[in-house]
């Protein structure tokens, strides 16, 4: 059975994870290499990830030239562009490679409007799965794209139940096409060589710290983060803050340390391929993202057996969290510093049992959890 993943992504987007996991469940599980394997390459993003992915996985380059490289970042305009840019780019090079190599199945991650569209002009065998996440905002035109082609769309697949349900409420697509297909964000394997490599790692931070992993973007909301730790900082002088990621808004973010007079205290340490180093030993774990689906680094948080403190944003760290962490309201400094009062004052034996339900729960995000659902869908 032939596969292929349509994912375009500009930078170190969770969705490479969710991708080449998926494609790599399909290889690993699978008996007598039942699936052939193939990431679409539509503007060299896969050129730099390509070393660390299965020699089994294909990488299929949709033109030499890396577009990636010449596509403006940031900002709502300039990502519009680039995205107009992509899809005109590729429109008939796609098109040309699902007629000519006919996969049993497209999987759509990321700028799904071009294959969908395509469905009308490419061959009839290949069927098309359509991953949507988030609660995304249904306008007229949305509406009205994903209606008229809700009947070339195969099957719909979605990362948390809270979207699962607004599909089904929306009734744009048949219910009967729509799964929960958890991400694969557990390799064990990985991790276990990532926690090794850990062993021997001495952090060059000495005081006691917080630690918060993802992309410096708005979404992210680090903004609320290091206000936080500002308020904090005036009555806990023990504390340090860890913030692992990279993106549009670092600058911006460390002059608000420095404008607070924390940046001494606060560690900007960019984009680490082992983020399990410095997990291991903070103290707890804060998101404060306005949105999620659900959050990799919650579930990979929860791997580490750290507590967590996390925005009840939608779409995400409630249906992960429930009552074994802290939840605080989304955006609300005030609440924030509440629930991390709250932390400070639980008992070390209910933070130890709220660990290890939380790790218990994260195993439905194993590789091989995804697997055993995704091969259900396509068979």
């Amino acid at each position: 059975m032939k596969i292929f993943y349509w994912s375009p992504f500009f930078s170190n987007v969770a969705t490479i994870k969710a991708v080449t996991r998926s494609a790599e469940s399909l290889i690993k599980f699978s008996r007598d290499e039942k699936y052939k394997v193939s990431l679409i390459d539509a503007i060299g993003e896969w050129e730099e990830n390509k070393d660390s992915i299965n020699n089994k996985i294909s990488i299929i380059k949709l033109s030499h030239t890396n577009l990636k490289n010449y596509l403006p970042k940031g900002g709502f305009i300039k990502s519009r562009i680039s995205y107009l840019t992509i899809f005109f780019w590729n429109f008939f090079k796609l098109k040309n490679l699902i007629n000519k190599e006919v996969p049993d199945f497209l999987i759509i991650h990321l700028m799904t409007s071009l294959p969908i569209f395509l469905s009308t002009f490419i061959n009839s065998h290949t069927k098309l799965i359509l991953r949507i996440s988030g609660l995304p905002k249904i306008n007229i035109v949305r509406y009205l794209f994903w209606k008229i082609y809700a009947k070339k769309i195969y099957k719909v697949t979605c990362p948390t139940k809270k979207t699962y349900d607004f599909l089904v409420e929306k009734k744009i697509f048949d219910k009967k096409k729509i799964f929960v297909l958890r991400d694969p964000v557990i390799d064990m394997k990985e991790f276990s060589l990532k926690k090794k490599e850990s062993n021997n790692f001495v952090s060059p931070i000495k005081q006691k710290y917080l630690i918060s992993i993802g992309r410096l973007t708005k979404q992210k909301n680090f903004e609320l983060l290091i206000n936080f730790f500002h308020k904090l900082s005036d009555r806990y002088s023990k504390f340090e803050l860890v913030i692992i990621g990279e993106g549009e808004d670092e600058l911006k973010l460390k002059n608000l340390s420095r404008k607070l007079n924390i940046d001494k205290k606060v560690h900007f340490l960019g984009y680490q391929k082992n983020i399990f180093k410095y997990l291991k030993n903070a103290e707890c774990f804060i998101l404060t993202s306005l949105w999620e689906d659900p959050g990799f680094v919650i579930v990979e948080a929860a791997l580490s057996n750290i507590p967590i403190i996390s925005s009840n944003c939608p779409n995400g760290p409630e249906e992960i969290i429930e009552k074994n962490g802290y939840l605080f309201q989304n955006d609300s400094l005030e609440n924030l510093l509440k629930k991390f009062d709250e932390f400070l004052i639980t008992n070390k034996d209910t933070i130890y049992k709220n660990k290890l339900i939380l790790k218990k729960r994260i195993k439905k995000f194993s590789m091989f959890q995804h697997y055993k659902k995704l091969s259900e869908i396509i068979n």
